[in-house]
């Protein structure tokens, strides 16, 4: 009877254990399918409430393996690409944090949080998303850049701001001057460090962090990691938590990339010709140079395409208000140059185009990578003459594949054609007026007339010394191997 009451209550015990068990291995092994919540990453009500106001309920890779660590005040060295969710991974834990009282209650309202980014276009951005994900929260936010009139921006500092979002020049400028203490700041993000090093802005940051406290909460982030950059974040870094999403050798898997090769002066009529597709209800194209940028502007405009160009010549009124017609789709075509492109970030933008390829293989993930953002398709084209395919060789080798030819089009270049022009190229036949142009710089504010450059076009790998102006409105000349722009 005692056997028959046990093997009863085994056969029992079996029954409710076993599905237990099994739901426990299938729980484990589904686990890495599995997507997060934000509303799991502990964040508090009102920050919930504004993510789901923008439409937001999953995060990105980044955003998940950020934003823990980032409440849990670690230091942060992250390396994401274009396109990832980075801005939100930083401003949201950082929005929380700092929604705590800060400890020195007595006079006017100290900056606590400093976000370090190279471009204009790109600080307008980030400060946008603060308002945006801090929307019911008391904090107070500023965006600071040069070009523009500074009184505007020193009001609202002497009214008190709990996060600034700054260019470097400018907040020097303003710093020098004594608008701006440091001496307060609770968490210090350096955005975009590796475009900070190609334009020359690193002396700078050095600068500013010399201002900032020693203890403090750093946020490092950068779309590649070269070894100047490894060397900065471990000297302002401690014990940092490293998140690494899509190195930049990689392309979003959901863009459709193609290359058409075409001799270089049939780029404008194939231009055209792609245009003539009302699927391409918006585009943004690249060139590489500013004087490139308004020549294509120019050709749209002649065949009744609106189009408006964004590089470092425009007047920051011209630049945004570039941007803003474009996201409203009053502006068909986008042209910008690299720098300028840096902080342009379209919702559903479906079509990048290449009118001229980089020759830094680097910068092309960073264009396409205006598509195809937050899980969405996108289709990136490439114009390629003969000049340029060494460019594309190298950027096939980045990113491990071969980029799909498209040859229907009434302006194909025939491959001996590309191949003698390239052979030609590379043996330094290039024609001089299609020689590469050094990076977009900033325009001289001042006025005041700049001395012209010596000893011809200057190579594509940005040696020797240039004159940059800066924000506060005088010409300097240096030296070293990066060109300078001063925002």
């Amino acid at each position: 009877m005692q056997r028959s009451r046990i093997s009863l209550s085994f056969k029992a015990t079996r029954k409710l254990v076993l599905p237990a068990m099994i739901a426990l291995a299938s729980s484990i092994f589904t686990f890495k399918n599995y997507t997060l919540l934000f509303s799991e990453l502990n964040l508090i009500a009102p920050i919930l409430k504004a993510l789901e106001t923008e439409g937001y309920t999953q995060p990105t890779p980044i955003q998940e393996q950020s934003i823990p660590s980032i409440l849990q005040k670690r230091d942060l060295l992250g390396c994401a690409q274009t396109g990832t969710g980075k801005t939100a991974a930083f401003a949201i834990p950082m929005l929380q944090l700092l929604d705590k009282p800060h400890s020195n209650i007595k006079g006017p309202k100290p900056i606590r949080a400093l976000i370090l980014t190279p471009t204009r276009e790109l600080a307008i951005q980030i400060e946008e998303s603060f308002k945006a994900y801090g929307r019911n929260l008391s904090l107070k936010h500023l965006v600071i850049f040069g070009g523009v009139g500074q009184k505007a921006q020193t009001d609202a500092l002497h009214r008190g701001v709990d996060i600034l979002v700054a260019t470097p020049g400018r907040l020097l400028d303003l710093m020098n001057q004594g608008f701006i203490n440091l001496r307060d700041i609770e968490i210090f993000v350096l955005d975009e460090a590796d475009r900070m090093l190609d334009m020359g802005f690193i002396h700078d940051v050095k600068k500013v962090i010399a201002k900032l406290p020693a203890k403090r909460q750093t946020l490092f982030f950068s779309a590649t990691m070269p070894t100047e950059i490894q060397k900065l974040s471990s000297t302002i870094l401690t014990n940092p938590v490293k998140v690494e999403v899509t190195p930049v050798s990689s392309t979003a898997e959901k863009i459709q990339q193609a290359v058409y090769f075409v001799e270089r002066n049939d780029k404008r009529s194939l231009l055209a010709h792609l245009l003539k597709d009302k699927a391409i209800e918006t585009v943004l194209v690249f060139t590489r140079t500013k004087h490139g940028a308004d020549k294509v502007v120019k050709d749209l405009l002649k065949i009744n395409i609106k189009a408006e160009a964004i590089h470092g010549n425009k007047s920051q009124n011209a630049r945004q208000r570039a941007l803003t017609n474009f996201k409203a789709r009053t502006t068909r075509v986008l042209v910008a140059t690299d720098i300028a492109a840096r902080g342009i970030d379209v919702d559903e933008l479906a079509h990048v185009i290449n009118y001229e390829l980089p020759n830094i293989p680097e910068t092309y993930v960073h264009r396409i990578g205006r598509t195809g953002r937050a899980g969405l398709s996108g289709v990136a084209y490439s114009f390629c003459d003969g000049e340029e395919k060494e460019f594309l060789d190298d950027i096939e080798k980045l990113i491990g594949i071969k980029v799909p030819v498209n040859e229907d089009h009434p302006y194909a270049m025939s491959w001996q054609s590309l191949m003698s022009a390239a052979a030609a190229a590379k043996s330094g036949g290039k024609k001089k007026g299609n020689q590469l142009e050094p990076r977009e710089r900033e325009p001289n504010l001042s006025g005041a007339k700049k001395k012209p450059h010596s000893g011809g076009a200057r190579k594509p790998n940005h040696t020797g010394s240039t004159a940059g102006a800066n924000a506060g409105g005088g010409n300097r000349r240096f030296s070293g191997g990066r060109n300078r722009r001063r925002d």
